[in-house]
């Protein structure tokens, strides 16, 4: 699997968001694009006994571990665990920053010791064969991005890493809620365009405030290797997602999300008899069809009804009469 093909275009690793059933959503309205997990705490794993948080379907492929950590033995034993349970990539999260994160010496706050950064992703890699990547921030708190974002790309050179995805925002980890790390500090991404020209040899995605193909398009234009987008493929993924396959990669046609609704409807059935609920499932659904007639009673009748009892195919089947076809075509 050319796995760095994938990464032209990737969903971006989510807490809460990017989950098994997510994925599976994903995965039917785009066959090329990359997918990765929640970000997966090595401790959850190898101290905690986590496994069932590797659980995912093998139609996700290519689909991506991001695991958190900072201790490079226990992240190569989970390392080892995820390659084993299937996944085509390992990606260590040195971007989070949240209070737990930071608590816990990983995510973003790990900017500060590349040298750390290096040592785990080389434990890593020694323990699967699987690529082993790195998503990371342009810097946190008062570093100077201009200064520690080269550096930092070296050391993971260095430690043999052959593809970053940047996070194109400081993490401001005194001051602002993970929340509006996302929102606040101002994206650079002129800095991350000349770190690829600065280090032509390494695979460089962009993430952060990409909310259309068209942008994403621009990017690659501009020689980046790949674009990572994350809220805006989960909230409209028929406008990201449905038409990635030929826009980004050149190759399909643009899917239907009717029809990925109805390729739902056996998983949703299985799930069902495992003893699951209608609404861990559907919830990822909402957005499917935003910004069309009907959107609002498909998210109304999904939303009120997938927790009752006995919800079933069958709401979602309502909720689908409800969106009106789509007459319009959309533009890339």
């Amino acid at each position: 699997m050319d796995i760095d093909h994938h990464a032209r275009l990737s969903v971006a690793p989510m807490m809460d968001w990017t989950d098994r059933h997510c994925r599976y959503l994903h995965r039917l309205l785009s066959t090329q694009a990359l997918l990765y997990t929640e970000m997966v705490t090595s401790a959850a794993l190898i101290r905690g006994g986590a496994h069932h948080l590797l659980e995912h379907s093998a139609s996700e492929h290519p689909v991506s571990l991001q695991l958190g950590g900072s201790d490079p033995v226990e992240l190569a034993a989970a390392a080892r665990l995820g390659a084993e349970a299937g996944y085509d990539e390992i990606n260590l999260n040195v971007g989070c920053p949240s209070d737990r994160v930071q608590s816990g010496c990983f995510g973003a706050v790990l900017m500060e010791q590349p040298g750390l950064v290096a040592d785990c992703v080389m434990a890593m890699q020694e323990a699967v064969k699987v690529p082993v990547t790195v998503k990371c921030r342009i810097g946190v708190d008062d570093q100077d991005p201009e200064t520690v974002l080269p550096h930092f790309l070296e050391r993971m050179i260095a430690a043999g890493c052959e593809r970053v995805s940047i996070h194109a925002r400081k993490a401001w980890l005194q001051g602002l809620s993970p929340k509006e790390n996302r929102d606040i500090p101002p994206l650079d991404y002129d800095l991350v365009l000349r770190m690829k020209r600065a280090y032509p040899q390494l695979h460089i995605s962009v993430n952060g405030g990409v909310t259309s193909l068209a942008q994403a398009q621009g990017f690659l234009e501009a020689g980046l290797d790949g674009v990572m987008i994350g809220r805006a493929a989960y909230h409209d993924p028929s406008d990201i997602l449905c038409r990635a396959d030929p826009v980004i990669f050149g190759t399909g046609s643009e899917t239907v999300p009717e029809e990925a609704v109805r390729q739902m409807l056996p998983y949703i059935d299985d799930h069902l008899t495992r003893g699951g609920r209608l609404g861990q499932i559907t919830r990822h659904m909402l957005g499917l069809f935003a910004g069309r007639p009907g959107a609002r009673a498909w998210r109304r009748i999904l939303s009120e009804g997938a927790h009752q009892k006995g919800a079933g195919p069958e709401l979602v089947l309502a909720a689908l009469q409800q969106v009106a076809p789509e007459r319009h075509e959309r533009q890339a």
